[in-house]
């Protein structure tokens, strides 16, 4: 029988790539549709 020994350190590789692949996804966004969403959450708080 064989057990696979999943680490800390598998674990917190994985992780690290995830975050990147969201940077990069994130990256490709337009910022104006940011822009955009914090103008709308000032103009409830008035």
């Amino acid at each position: 029988m064989v057990f696979t020994v999943y680490t800390i350190e598998m674990a917190y590789a994985r992780m690290r790539e995830l975050q990147d692949l969201a940077n990069r996804s994130r990256a490709h966004q337009p910022s104006a549709s940011k822009r955009g969403a914090k103008k709308r959450a000032a103009a409830k708080k008035r």
